[in-house]
């Protein structure tokens, strides 16, 4: 086993370098802490935006505001950043601060187990090897494993088959027969930006997606240079950007009513684009905007009307060796089937297996669906922060806002834990249950609990993703350690 080196600070293994890894690795550093490693299961830094580089993937959350608040980027290619723009800042972000020494990349993680008599974590890497740390913090992110449906006889088809979060890109779609499974995020972006190269595009929709216009544009050289010179310009910039989005939390929360609004923007775009009668049929949900994740695009419903898309709203039952096969006993002979099917976003950490106090394991304590208090511990898994846990996604403003808050709790959390050495911190079972019932009682009026399946809920209906309030709210509830939340564990003599 490898020991973390000693300090009187606790040894910190920070799993995941996206975001959240980064943005953690950068607070601790600026804190003070030096004893922190920094786990990367892939060889480069980054995240779901290293994994997702299908063509067209883009952020739907302005540029200026899917940034660090501590590191702004004057030079935005657009209002809404492209991939490659946000692994580069990421990048940019781990030259800057000096963590490529604290990153050892190819380590994935297997399984965390905490040891009771010693108050430290064991984490074992699928190579075999093992590593040890008073404090274990997860950033592996909300959307790091991509969803497969299951479907009879996938296996069995001869063309190309890829999911688009591991884009083959040696594959050349070009004039080929092409089936995409999915109409969610994913697609909204990739199907518009293949549709025009391949010779037909058959496009299965289990459900239809409340799609509105995105605001987005490329910035003008000066504007670029305004950001840079008027440093106070970048931060109203950014300041007006929060503060429009949240607004939006709302209509999310307790006034869907609002939304009312967006949908008809939505039907409008699909009405004056989509020519086709069948096709807009379809393509208009039947269910509540804001029950499901609200996409934003500008050319999702002109790629909808083009002659070589078919629209296939008939249930798929089967793949064999040559295409797919619907309900209806209709056959769709494909070169290649694209799955936008999305990710288990529900699954948290997942594969990881975690094993806490007494041997309890996370997956039996979350046998009834993912908890923790204030989305960052849970009760018998000690000296264990999670980034992005559960309850702390949104569907209205940016995540990074959200690890912003979740960082400087956790670094609360350390600096009592350099006051007691030796000591775990074990959230209290009544705390963690008073703040769960907290968050679903705010969830029971929100538009996401108005009836339709979503991947907000997990397979027993429970929403165990959104946070269920303004993001100023959960950064008040985050500003401060109360200790009295916690019991402190200290090792066996």
């Amino acid at each position: 086993m490898t020991q973390i080196k000693s300090s009187t600070q606790p040894s910190v293994i920070i799993i995941g370098t996206g975001f959240g890894g980064i943005g953690m690795a950068i607070q601790l550093k600026n804190a003070g802490f030096v004893n922190v490693t920094l786990l990367e299961k892939a060889a480069r830094v980054g995240g779901t935006w290293r994994d997702n580089t299908y063509p067209g993937a883009a952020c739907d959350v302005q540029s200026h505001f899917y940034s660090y608040s501590f590191e702004p980027k004057h030079d935005w290619s657009r209002k809404f950043g492209l991939q490659h723009e946000l692994l580069g800042y990421m990048e940019h972000c781990v030259e800057k601060y000096g963590l490529g020494n604290q990153i050892r990349f190819n380590c994935e993680v297997a399984e965390a187990m905490f040891d009771d008599a010693e108050n430290h974590w064991t984490l074992r890497l699928t190579n075999g090897e093992t590593l040890a740390a008073q404090v274990v913090i997860t950033a592996t992110g909300q959307l790091n494993q991509p969803a497969w449906p299951s479907i009879e006889g996938m296996n069995d088809f001869e063309g190309a088959f890829f999911h688009s979060a591991r884009w083959d890109h040696d594959y050349d779609l070009k004039n080929k027969r092409v089936a995409v499974i999915g109409t969610g995020a994913s697609a909204i972006q990739f199907v518009p930006k293949i549709v025009d190269k391949v010779d037909s595009l058959a496009l299965f929709q289990r459900s239809a997606a409340w799609v509105v216009p995105k605001p987005d544009r490329p910035f003008k050289r000066w504007e670029q240079s305004l950001f840079k010179a008027i440093p106070a310009w970048d931060r109203l910039y950014r300041y007006l950007i929060y503060w429009k989005n949240e607004s939006r939390g709302l209509a999310f929360t307790g006034f869907s009513s609002l939304l009312k609004v967006l949908s008809l923007q939505a039907k409008n775009e699909a009405r004056k684009h989509v020519t086709d009668p069948k096709k807009l049929t379809h393509i208009i949900p039947d269910y509540q905007i804001g029950c499901k994740r609200i996409l934003i695009s500008n050319d999702w419903y002109p790629s909808i009307n083009r002659p070589n898309l078919d629209l296939i709203t008939d249930p798929i039952t089967k793949i064999d060796t040559t295409g797919v096969q619907t309900q209806s006993g209709q056959h769709y002979p494909v070169d290649a089937i694209v799955f936008g099917t999305g990710f288990r976003a529900s699954e948290f950490l997942s594969p990881i297996r975690v094993t806490g106090c007494g041997g309890i394991t996370l997956n039996q304590t979350w046998q009834d669906g993912a908890t923790a208090f204030k989305g960052i511990t849970v009760s018998n898994f000690p000296n264990l922060f999670m980034l992005y846990g559960p309850n702390t996604n949104l569907a209205h403003n940016s995540i990074l806002y959200m690890l912003e808050s979740q960082f400087q709790y956790v670094l609360g959390c350390l600096r009592v834990l350099q006051k007691h050495p030796g000591a775990a911190m074990n959230v209290r079972k009544d705390s963690l249950e008073r703040y769960s019932s907290v968050i679903q009682e705010g969830l029971e009026g929100s538009v996401w609990s108005s009836g339709c399946s979503s991947w907000y809920l997990d397979a027993n209906g429970k929403n165990t993703l959104n946070w269920p309030g303004f993001t100023f709210s959960y950064r008040r509830a985050t500003r401060h350690v109360d200790t009295a939340d916690y019991q402190f564990l200290y090792p066996a003599g």
